[in-house]
């Protein structure tokens, strides 16, 4: 076959030609070598950095605990209530060193990973004889529990010491400033602990208590000389709901105005500082939704799969919190579940069905324990709500009250508070099935919970007075 003209290659026919050719060739030989050796030198270095990566990628993974085969199947089969998954997804490191010179967290530490350390040296911080509002539901003692070792234990977290709870410092740092509770009958608890931890460094005359919003859902503790408000908003469902009357909110169905938020919002949206908590009112599985109003006949409602529908409640919230809250002023806190010891058998050998929080003394010992009331899907969705206001430049801070709470089996308030109800024969003989296992003696855990808060608080305290130092010197230079 004939090759076309233009692509036959011509030949080196002169002397000249072939001259050079010959000189080119150890020049290309030349070349060849310096390429194989920078290969050479580039696979050396390419297996060096691999060998590295991979001794480091050993010695983390040797240093980490493997998962247990149950743990892959709750992963796999999508249970996603196991300890470690919830420990993981929730780890908070923030820590402030009461001792250190200026202020500044020294080191990072989780608060909420620790144990419970028997100390009647320390605690309780209070009796319920010096707390003037404690409320009924929550004063143990004073309904005849005798066992009261379940004040005396405090929160040691592995890392570091929580700050001793100085109630003075507080209460300067809350000069003409509102700390304001949202949410349910648990925070409404975590409020009475407050209020009893301020209580006592405050004269009779200078504090005072009132009710306000709407039938009565904001409640008001007042430091006077301080000017300083510490306050409860009762909106179980964070949202607009059908039981959002304070005392009379026990009703078959329960509806949820899903977009609508503002007659709760404009109560709080101005404060200091806002603790939020919204769990126990979602369980069930499904919700009852609303769209429109309650007075309207064209509202539209529809059931929806409980998560789906607190999934959406976050977002309501979320959006106000995002547009509506002053994020240069206000500190926000969402608290994570706060467990139930409905069932004896998760913590001990009894039978299903027998047994609860009722008579029990002593703490669950078992690190990591995890019961089944707490709905890990459901934080992680409050969760993921607070890393999309994170990304909007929101911050949020979660008080992860979980796992510590998880281990106080014996410091719910059982059979021992106001009963609002009456009791009958049948119960008296089984007492189990009236003990409440849901909310928290006071003194008790909702006192570890604030002091937490109080840890989290002092940088900013700290933060705050640095500025007011800053701009006292700046005007003393001034003006001289």
């Amino acid at each position: 076959m004939d090759i076309p003209k233009q692509h036959q290659t011509k030949k080196a026919t002169t002397p000249k030609a072939r001259k050079q050719h010959r000189i080119s060739f150890p020049v290309l030989m030349a070349w060849g070598i310096r390429n194989r050796i920078q290969y050479l030198v580039a696979i050396l270095f390419t297996l060096l950095v691999v060998t590295t990566f991979f001794i480091t990628g050993k010695n983390n993974m040797q240093s980490s605990p493997s998962p247990s085969p149950s743990e892959c199947i709750n992963f796999l089969s999508g249970n996603l209530t196991g300890k470690n998954e919830v420990q993981s997804s929730f780890d908070t490191t923030l820590a402030i060193d009461e001792n250190s010179s200026d202020g500044s967290p020294p080191s990072q530490c989780d608060y909420f990973s620790g144990k419970w350390v028997y100390d009647n040296s320390s605690h309780p911080p209070y009796s319920w004889q010096q707390c003037s509002y404690i409320s009924d539901q929550v004063a143990c003692e004073k309904f005849g529990r005798k066992d009261i070792n379940y004040q005396n234990w405090r929160w040691q977290p592995h890392q570091c010491d929580l700050p001793r709870f100085n109630a003075t410092v507080l209460l300067e740092k809350l000069r003409g400033k509102r700390l304001v509770y949202v949410g349910d009958s648990l925070n409404r608890g975590q409020w009475v602990s407050m209020v009893c931890l301020l209580e006592s460094s405050i004269p009779q005359e200078q504090k005072s208590l009132d009710w306000g919003g709407p039938d009565g859902a904001l409640i008001t503790f007042k430091a006077k000389e301080y000017d300083a408000k510490i306050e409860f908003y009762w909106a179980p469902l964070l949202l607009e709901s059908n039981s959002d009357h304070p005392f009379n909110h026990r009703l078959p169905d329960r509806f949820v105005r899903i977009q609508a938020i503002e007659r709760h919002a404009r109560y709080w949206t101005d404060a200091d500082i806002l603790v939020f908590n919204s769990y126990l009112w979602w369980r069930r599985p499904k919700m009852k939704l609303l769209w429109g109003s309650f007075d309207s006949s064209d509202g539209i409602y529809k059931e929806v799969d409980m998560l789906r529908s607190y999934e959406m409640a976050l977002k309501t919230w979320s959006d106000w919190v995002e547009i509506h809250v002053n994020h240069t002023k206000t500190q926000l806190f969402f608290a994570s579940m706060s467990p139930t010891h409905l069932w004896s058998y998760e913590w001990s050998n009894a039978k299903e069905g027998e047994g609860n929080c009722y008579n029990e003394t002593e703490p669950i010992t078992t690190e990591g324990h995890w019961g089944g009331g707490s709905d890990s899907r459901m934080m992680r969705l409050v969760e993921a709500a607070i890393e999309g206001l994170g990304r909007r430049g929101v911050t949020v801070q979660m008080l992860n009250i979980t796992q510590l709470s998880e281990y106080r089996k014996e410091a719910h308030p059982s059979i021992y508070k106001r009963q609002w109800e009456s009791i009958t024969q049948e119960q008296i003989s089984n007492p189990t099935s009236y003990a409440d296992c849901i909310h928290w003696c006071l003194p008790g855990v909702p006192d570890v919970w604030n002091e937490i808060l109080y840890a989290l608080l002092l940088p900013s305290f700290s933060n705050s007075s640095s500025s007011s130092s800053n701009s006292s010197s700046i005007s003393s230079s001034s003006s001289s």
